[in-house]
């Protein structure tokens, strides 16, 4: 393929993921058929009462929720590669952009590895990985806490019945997908096992605890701005019920396959779920988790579209 005709090619694809990304931010927000938009703007209107204090401290927690997230990914790559806050702010919300419609965000693990030479790639995707995986750790942890504090402290009304077949079911995509996981693990291209084992080891163990560290702080952030949000919207909830009831909501939201587009909406229809215990209105509950959904994906996605079409495939591959 000739050069130009390579160069603009290329240029298409990072249009096509910006226009998309845009898209979708539009499409989830304003012509969004679970909500109506004007009740949205109403109950935000008269919820935040034009308090520029209230728009500051959400948008704070945000750039210190990406602030942990870009420093984690630093202390990450520093293994294979030293990069600045810059590059790191870069490729995190660049990918950010890319993987906005992929299920599970799974595009953001090709998306960084972009950013390196080829003999890194691999690396570079297990790295990512592990950076999840810790973060993963966090909400299942604090997540697990929440839900015992739930169970002991109220009545659930579940059919047993319907659980039954649903863990049945959860129980048989388990087993399939831990066969095929099985049999693919053994060799994940030219990466064998012992020698994943031996790269996970070969970071210090400051190394490993920094990563739980960030994804910790991270998570603190993220939590407690969607308790804000609450008490922005006066849900009078005491503290530790409070907290409870997100820990739990992320922990169930996060074993729930999704696209990174519909992440509010999973989050939403749990968080009404879980909410319903405590009688909190429902318009409260959708306006919050699309509220959550638009500073931490949406507007970082935005910043991040900007990376996406300022990126150069040449110069990294002759790095």
């Amino acid at each position: 393929m000739p050069n130009k005709t390579k160069k603009f090619s290329f240029f298409l694809i990072k249009l096509a993921i910006v226009v998309g990304a845009f898209y979708f931010i539009y499409d989830k927000t304003i012509h969004n058929p679970q909500l109506n938009f004007q009740d949205f703007i109403n109950q935000l209107e008269y919820s935040i009462a034009e308090s520029y204090k209230t728009i500051f401290t959400l948008l704070g927690f945000t750039i210190f929720n990406w602030l942990f997230e870009i420093l984690k990914w630093q202390k990450l790559v520093s293994i294979v590669k030293h990069i600045t806050f810059y590059n790191s702010l870069q490729q995190s919300l660049g990918s950010l952009t890319a993987s906005l419609f992929t299920p599970n965000r799974i595009g953001e693990y090709g998306a960084k590895a972009i950013y390196y030479k080829k003999g890194n790639r691999r690396k570079i995707m297990l790295l990512n990985l592990l950076g999840n995986m810790s973060q993963m750790s966090v909400t299942l942890t604090l997540g697990a806490i929440g839900l015992l504090y739930i169970f002991i402290n109220f009545k659930l009304e579940i059919d047993v019945y319907r659980f039954k077949k649903l863990g049945y079911l959860v129980a048989i995509v388990l087993l399939i997908v831990l066969g095929i996981g099985l049999k693919g693990f053994k060799k994940i291209r030219g990466f064998y096992i012992d020698k994943i084992i031996l790269f996970v080891k070969k970071m210090s163990l400051k190394s490993h605890l920094t990563i739980v560290l960030f994804s910790f702080l991270r998570y603190l952030i993220f939590s407690h701005q969607f308790y804000f949000l609450l008490i922005i919207f006066e849900v009078n909830l005491d503290y530790l019920t409070c907290m409870s009831l997100i820990t739990a909501m992320y922990f169930l939201a996060s074993i729930v396959p999704s696209l990174a587009l519909l992440d509010w909406l999973v989050k939403g229809s749990v968080a009404i779920w879980i909410f319903s215990l405590v009688s909190v209105n429902e318009l409260i509950i959708v306006t919050i988790t699309l509220l959550m959904w638009i500073l931490n994906f949406g507007i970082p996605a935005i910043i991040g579209s900007y990376f996406v079409l300022n990126f150069k495939l040449p110069s990294i591959e002759n790095e």
